[in-house]
This record gives C-alpha cells, structure tokens and sequence, in this order.
C-alpha cells in the first residue's frame, strides 16, 4: 500500500489545511471489511496533498490496519478507530476512552450475558463464533458470529435485510435495559455495534475544533436513521455526502476536488 504521504512537514503544505475530509470505512473507502485497492489509496494521496483528510471508523484500530494499512495513522491526518474513542492525529495518540470504566462491570456483565443468552436461543440458519467482540469503547454484537467465512457474511446480510434480525434484537436489548443510555447502531453486514449515548461517529467531532477547520465534509454510506453514519452525516457541524461504494466516493472526490 505506497503512495500515501507521512505526516504534513512544513515542506508538505496543503493547498486548503482548513477543508477536512472525513471518511467512515467500509462502503466508502473499501468494500465491506475488504482492503483498499490501489485506486482509492492513489486517490486519497492525491487528497492528502490539498486538504486534510481523515478516516473514521466503528471497528477498532487492529480492523482499520487490516483494510487501511498498517501506516494507517500516518497515512491520513487523522485517524479515529470506534468512532473516535481511540483517535491519533499526525500519528500521535489523541485520545483513548474505555467502557468498562466508563459503565462498571457489573453492568457490563449483565448485558453480555443476557445477549449471549438471547443468541443462543435465536433460530437463524447459521451460526459460528465470536458474538461479542469487546472493544476500547464499544461492544460489537453479531447475531451470525464475527468468525463466518465472506460466503456466510453476504448470505446473512441478505438473509438479514428480510427477516431484520438485527433490527429486532436491537429492540430487544432496548427494553430490556432502559437505564443504560445505550446507543445501538447497525453497520456493516453482520454486526450492530453498542455504546454510551453521545459515542457515536460525532465523537471524534471533538477532536476537531472549529477554530481549525472551515469545512468538515464526511463521506459515509451508512447515512439512514439507525446507520451508524446518520448522527455525524446530520451534524450540524459537517457537510454529508451519502456514498454508496467506493466507486461512489472517488466520483463524489472528482466533483468536489477536482
């Protein structure tokens, strides 16, 4: 993956440091939990040069390696892994949040286990492993198992799309835990992810102050209500652009910054 330039030096000024590109991951840079192609990685270094660019993802910075690079955090300006709950700027480590400190263990427990629970008695036609995934600031819920072949992956993605099974485990754990001011929200083919209200994709909003940047465009393709793009593609503090592939996206960067 060459092409991408290190950090800004003050022999690498941009032509608009104040125009930010924000990027979600799958379905806009890549294919879902597909590696970027050779294409995009030229199109955004191309970027890089212009204006600032970051990348925002829910999956943690291990995942964002795999598909981005292991140079991830130098090859955009900023790089925020679960929504900006681990965030790096220019390679440097900005900010770190967990939520086993944040909500206790015990609360913690209680909810794995009625979920796990809940899964195990759930009638779908498979199932394979890694249900939950803890991260630094999020809980990964997957109804199929995170551990399914990319056959599996798109099967129940369309299997899912009919019977919404996601949708309505979501409703479940809604009600069976009002006080935990969780947010729930489904990305991805397999997967909905779970955090404390307010650690949504505009948590890395933060991070960025408005004193830095006159335009904040975000790019992501998961854009409805209950997508896990919607809440920072609304925000009132950035320019959303839904996408529906990378290809769409690369179009999209053609457009705006030709």
């Amino acid at each position: 993956m060459s092409g991408w330039n290190r950090p800004n030096t003050p022999t690498m000024a941009k032509a608009n440091p104040r125009i930010l590109a924000l990027f979600d991951v799958d379905g806009t840079l890549t294919a879902a939990r597909k590696v970027v192609t050779p294409e995009m990685t030229s199109r955004i270094a191309q970027l890089k040069k212009k204006i600032t660019v970051g990348v925002v993802g829910g999956s943690d910075l291990v995942k964002q390696k795999e598909q981005l690079g292991e140079d991830v955090i130098h090859k955009f300006d900023y790089s925020f892994s679960e929504n900006g709950l681990v965030g790096y700027h220019n390679g440097e480590c900005i900010n770190k949040t967990s939520l086993k400190e944040f909500i206790g263990n015990d609360k913690l427990n209680k909810f794995i286990n009625f979920t796990l629970l809940y899964i195990a008695n759930l009638d779908i036609p498979v199932k394979r492993g890694t249900f939950i995934e803890f991260r630094q600031g999020m809980l990964n819920v997957s109804p199929i198992g995170r551990n399914c072949s990319q056959e599996e992956r798109d099967d129940f993605e369309k299997y899912d799309h009919i019977h919404q099974v996601r949708s309505k485990m979501v409703n479940v754990l809604r009600a069976q835990f009002p006080d935990y001011n969780f947010t729930y929200s489904i990305g991805g083919q397999i997967s909905f992810d779970v955090f404390p209200t307010g650690w949504d994709k505009t948590y890395c909003l933060k991070f960025l102050s408005s004193a830095d940047y006159d335009e904040i465009h975000f790019f992501g393709d998961k854009t409805h209500v209950g997508g896990n793009d919607y809440e920072i593609f609304v925000h009132d503090r950035t320019i959303g652009h839904a996408v529906k592939s990378p290809e769409d996206t690369m179009r999209l960067l053609d457009e705006l910054f030709p």
